[in-house]
């Protein structure tokens, strides 16, 4: 797998930097191996409330391809937690809005998966792509060769529908953003992960901005932004478009009629947003606008959403690839530390490419593809799972912790770096 570089992955040097979104496409044509591997869950659930929508277990399981079998069935890493994990899909509509890559579409739809701690590992298991994701995603990237349902075929670790677990009001919630391109999905190995250790996570897919997003009513809309992504000013308007995205998902899971029928759990005052790529840089842009996201975390992504002069005090942290370093990968990352006037880290993770935060880099080692990450994926993954959470934990649960005050020799790629200073120690 190669790194995602351009404008909206991690910086590449020099004026390399001006060539857009594209990029980004053409960064990911390598990892077409791993990509027509790839899981992720679109599950379905009976833990919904009522007038809500979720994708039938059926739809993920039925379709062309879905009776071809990979010789290898690739399998997330299972969460380290005490919880069993729980999920389901929510199909939200913000009827205040058009689709703002799709104007003639005048209310803006998303598909969310909740991951949850539950009661007990009850259920199916929910499946890591639909048949209509894979095929979107693999002709998206040009493969031939390959039958066109196999990423339904890898396993996760959550269960459909499983009854959740907790008191009122005594969960934190996650937001999880991916990549431009990529789907929710690429980050389930993190959700199930945070859900075994006692939070609610909503992954969202930003509609027209994914290979492809299935839906209730069998569609899959596919990405309509990668049309316009080379235009002056798109980095700076998917970010808001993703901001936007969140404050209605959070409206519909902390409001006064949650869409989850979990959502009593969750503590409103409680809430963080984490993201890779532009998923990571719209962690910040939701910041901006959206004060009940009281906390953030930037996976290799460039920024683009203005902070106000007078900064933003609340706690943040970039957790980079190893380029990505004060001085080097992207201006914008020097630029807006000096305007985040809070809690801050700054980490490199020597040996990590751009991927090596998502569930790729796992599921290629499994697979034998290879990537240009010198850290193997259950050392990518479980550097991201621990830094992660350590953040979280210290931010909306008040444990204190020592991970993010200093380098640790358990960790010994993970460097903290201290702008303007270009050596990270």
């Amino acid at each position: 797998m190669t790194n995602e570089t351009g404008r909206y992955g991690t910086a590449i040097p020099g004026p390399g930097r001006t060539t857009g979104g594209r990029a980004v496409r053409r960064g990911t044509a390598v990892v077409v191996g791993l990509l027509a591997f790839l899981t992720s869950t679109t599950p379905a659930s009976a833990a919904v409330a009522p007038g809500s929508e979720v994708v039938p277990v059926a739809a993920a399981l039925t379709g062309p391809g879905s009776g071809e079998t990979p010789a290898v069935t690739p399998r997330l890493p299972v969460p380290t937690g005490p919880h069993p994990v729980g999920t389901v899909s929510l199909h939200l509509k913000d009827t205040s809005r058009p689709d703002p890559w799709v104007p003639a579409v005048k209310v803006r739809e998303l598909m969310v998966s909740v991951w949850y701690p539950a009661v007990g590992r009850s259920g199916r298991r929910a499946p890591y792509m639909t048949v209509q994701e894979s095929e979107a995603l693999i002709r998206g990237e040009g493969i031939t060769d390959l039958p066109p349902g196999i990423l339904g075929e890898a396993r996760t670790n959550a269960f459909l529908g499983a009854r959740p677990a907790g008191r009122r009001h005594g969960l934190p919630l996650v937001v999880l953003s991916p990549g431009f391109i990529r789907s929710r999905k690429t980050l389930t190995a993190l959700a199930e992960e945070l859900a075994s250790r006692g939070y609610v996570v909503a992954g969202i897919d930003h509609t027209y901005e994914s290979r492809g997003t299935s839906f209730p009513d069998g569609r899959v809309t596919t990405c309509v932004a990668c049309e316009v992504d080379h235009e002056e000013g798109f980095g700076e308007k998917a970010v808001a478009v993703r901001a936007a995205d969140v404050s209605f998902v959070l409206d519909e899971l902390t409001g006064s009629r949650p869409k989850w029928a979990g959502a009593s759990l969750i503590d409103p005052t409680r809430i963080a947003m984490a993201g890779h790529s532009l998923g990571g840089a719209s962690s910040l842009a939701a910041m901006v606008k959206d004060d009940r996201v009281r906390a953030g975390i930037d996976m290799d992504g460039n920024t683009y959403a203005p902070i106000p002069q007078e900064g933003l005090a609340r706690p943040f942290m970039f957790l980079a690839s190893q380029g990505h370093t004060p001085g080097g990968g992207s201006p914008a990352w020097d630029r807006d530390w000096k305007l985040l006037t809070g809690w801050k880290r700054w980490l490199t993770v020597t040996g990590a490419e751009h991927s090596s935060f998502t569930d790729l880099i796992p599921l290629a080692d499994q697979l034998g593809v290879p990537h240009d990450g010198e850290l193997s994926g259950t050392r990518s993954l479980k550097i991201t799972r621990e830094y992660v959470l350590a953040f979280l934990d210290h931010h909306l649960r008040g444990r204190p912790q020592p991970l993010l005050d200093a380098p640790s020799p358990r960790y010994p790629e993970v460097r903290h770096c201290s702008p303007p200073a270009s050596i990270c120690s």
